[in-house]
């Protein structure tokens, strides 16, 4: 099932790389900033289903919340953090192949 779900998650991501792509070469006339301004919608995505899920254990404690809801919602989470973790390593892996490079 994690397969499954990492697939979607990639099919997403790769849905919202082609239509930010298409948006910022109609409105701007070049790429300039669409990968910056993709990232940080990625980036605030993730804080916000992160704080849905501190949220959403915060109310299961008083008793507030529906037990499905509050699984669903960490389990959002821990997949977020799951894909801004493997992003990070990918950045400094890449990061460090380029200062490999001879000048």
């Amino acid at each position: 099932m994690a397969d499954q779900i990492s697939s979607a998650v990639a099919a997403n991501i790769y849905k919202s790389v082609q239509q930010g792509a298409g948006a910022g070469i109609e409105s701007q006339g070049s790429d300039k900033g669409v990968f910056s301004d993709l990232v940080q919608k990625a980036a605030t995505e993730s804080i916000q289903t992160m704080r849905e899920g501190e949220k959403a254990s915060a109310d299961a404690i008083v008793g507030k919340a529906n037990l499905t809801d509050v699984v669903d919602a960490i389990t959002n989470a821990e997949l977020t953090l799951q894909t801004v973790i493997a992003v990070r390593d990918k950045m400094l892996d890449a990061y460090q192949e380029i200062l490999r490079m001879p000048i």
